[in-house]
């Protein structure tokens, strides 16, 4: 049996119990596919000053550099005061270029909306998002929107490639070139020239993303892919997201050229922590795309047959009623690790 190692950053509030729960799920679903994985825990932000380390630890670089792929939950971060994201850290350590967020509409999650099937791809390293701020004087502070030939162009290619590699139709990138013409504007005409030059087959549209997010709120179903800038893809992955139930349900991932780190995009909750109410769905599910991922980088079809026998679980305790409450069921973070297990072990 072929085992691959994973490095884990079990994160901050409810962050160790839902990482535990998908832990124990991967690993019965993984053995019952004919591999295994070892998992190496590794620590960063508000966990690593805990343990006396620093906020992101040597030993956690070296670990994800050489594996390649990271699991992470929910790391704290300060409002308005305090350390830097964790998320923001990572990302630009290793530069994690492309923030990707599936969010389609889950059997068993009652929403005003049905059939919502739409990725959000988000430029990661720069615009308002980065936090390049200054005080100009007292009482007067700027903060700096950088847009790059180069960033612009990087994730419009990796945008329309997934896209053509997923089979999906459309690109729909949202933008505010009307007023800011020359740093949306970069990014948007480096999204028109890919698509023409190299994505001829894939449908291109844009919208201001005021408007795209009224039409996203009108009807969801009319977007496939979409391609935004740092700050507001951090908005409308969000705003996508109440759209299927919620950020409990919706995963997420961060990719590089070389490195991918998969994880819950939602809080800490530190307010639930301890308790077993918290949802592990949303770290279940980056683990499930980080399972696909890895079934593509190391040719193992195992993974995937992982992958796939998960997402069945979950979907049919969904499908059956057993959730955890903020989905309006009654289990607890652990039952519902169990109930996902029983029908990985029934399947």
């Amino acid at each position: 049996m072929s085992t691959r190692e994973i490095p884990v950053i079990a994160g901050d509030g409810i962050g160790p119990e839902i990482t535990q729960a998908v832990l124990s799920i991967v690993d019965v679903a993984a053995a019952r596919a004919g591999t295994s994985i070892q998992w190496i825990p590794v620590v960063a932000g508000l966990g690593a000053l805990e343990h006396g380390k620093e906020l992101l630890p040597q030993r956690t670089m070296d670990e994800i550099t050489r594996c390649k792929v990271a699991l992470k939950g929910p790391c704290t971060t300060p409002v308005g005061e305090g350390f830097t994201s964790i998320n923001v850290k990572l990302r630009k350590a290793f530069n994690l270029y492309a923030a990707v967020r599936p969010v389609r509409s889950l059997p068993g999650v009652a929403t005003r909306y049905q059939d919502v099937d739409i990725v959000i791809i988000r430029e990661n390293t720069e615009g308002l998002y980065s936090g390049v701020e200054n005080e100009v004087t007292p009482g007067v502070v700027m903060s700096m929107k950088v847009a790059s030939q180069n960033a612009c162009q990087r994730i419009a290619t990796w945008a329309f490639k997934f896209a053509n590699r997923r089979g999906r139709k459309k690109v729909t990138v949202m933008h505010k070139a009307n007023i800011m013409k020359l740093t949306d504007g970069l990014f948007l005409n480096c999204a028109d020239g890919v698509h023409e030059v190299d994505y001829p087959n894939i449908v291109f549209e844009s919208t201001i993303i005021d408007a795209g997010c009224m039409k996203l709120v009108q009807d969801p179903s009319q977007f496939d892919v979409l391609l935004l800038e740092n700050l507001y893809g951090d908005v409308v992955s969000d705003l996508c997201a109440g759209f299927v139930g919620g950020l409990g349900v919706v995963p997420g991932a961060n990719f590089g050229d070389r490195e991918a780190i998969f994880e819950a995009v939602h809080g800490s909750a530190p307010d639930i922590a301890g308790k077993d109410v918290a949802n592990p769905l949303a770290l279940l599910m980056s683990a499930v795309m980080m399972l696909n991922y890895l079934a593509e980088q190391d040719q193992q079809e195992t993974f995937a047959a992982c992958a796939t026998a998960i997402r069945n679980a979950y979907d049919g305790c969904l499908q059956a009623g057993e959730k955890t409450r903020d989905l309006g069921g009654s289990l607890g973070t652990k039952a519902f690790a169990e109930a996902v297990i029983r029908r990985l072990e029934e399947g």
